[in-house]
């Protein structure tokens, strides 16, 4: 049975909180530029943050973006929007240092003990006025925090600490559910897939093809 993206969420946020401990260069460059260490941290206690206003709210009638569905390259990935992105963040890690990954601990906790108490197929709407399933988008906050972990990992140049849930919730995503099957097809190796389905690696070209042939549902990232 896979984990459910709560599970993941919760073991990717704990093994992330575990490697923010031990940064002590909180100044340095990601390739997720302009944003350092701090601010890309910042970044993903903000999209975890979200879902305090979402669960707060109305429930939307019914869900009708899924988890793949949030990641199209739309009104959600805009100038204006990532603009904002980037704004909201670098504000954010102005206090940089341990106070970064304080915040980053307290919200995880925080929001995962909010939605343990939430029923089954609580819906909710997000800022961008998708109307989705908790569980779809409690996915997404699992890619955030897988993917962004690469790229702190790979900046702070320790090793990646990418979870099995995480791992098997995001090749799932991106290869459906015969992620399994298709993996092995391709090497075997899920952080490395992960890495070059969203851009951190170099994704070579028949790699690719095959991965597409595999049913590779492709992700836009701000």
């Amino acid at each position: 049975m896979p984990p459910p993206p709560l599970t993941a969420l919760a073991a990717e946020t704990a093994r992330m909180a575990q490697a923010l401990d031990t940064v002590t260069a909180w100044d340095t460059p990601t390739r997720c530029t302009p944003w350092d260490a701090a601010a890309l941290t910042a970044h993903v206690t903000g999209a975890l943050a979200r879902l305090d206003p979402m669960l707060d709210a109305p429930e939307p009638p019914a869900a009708t973006v899924t988890a793949a569905g949030y990641f199209t390259p739309d009104h959600r990935y805009s100038n204006a929007a990532n603009t904002t992105r980037v704004d909201t963040a670098t504000s954010a890690a102005r206090d940089a240092g341990p106070g970064i990954a304080a915040a980053f601990t307290t919200t995880a906790a925080r929001v995962l003990a909010r939605c343990a108490t939430q029923p089954p197929g609580r819906r909710v709407t997000t800022r961008h006025g998708d109307h989705m399933t908790l569980t779809d988008f409690l996915t997404t906050r699992v890619v955030e925090t897988a993917v962004h972990g690469i790229d702190l990992a790979d900046a702070l140049g320790t090793p990646r600490w990418t979870t099995p849930d995480a791992r098997h919730t995001l090749t799932r995503l991106l290869l459906g559910p015969g992620h399994t099957t298709a993996l092995a097809a391709l090497g075997g190796d899920p952080v490395a897939f992960i890495a070059k389905a969203t851009g951190r690696d170099p994704f070579p070209p028949s790699e690719k093809a095959e991965a597409t042939r595999l049913g590779l549902v492709p992700l836009a990232f701000g």
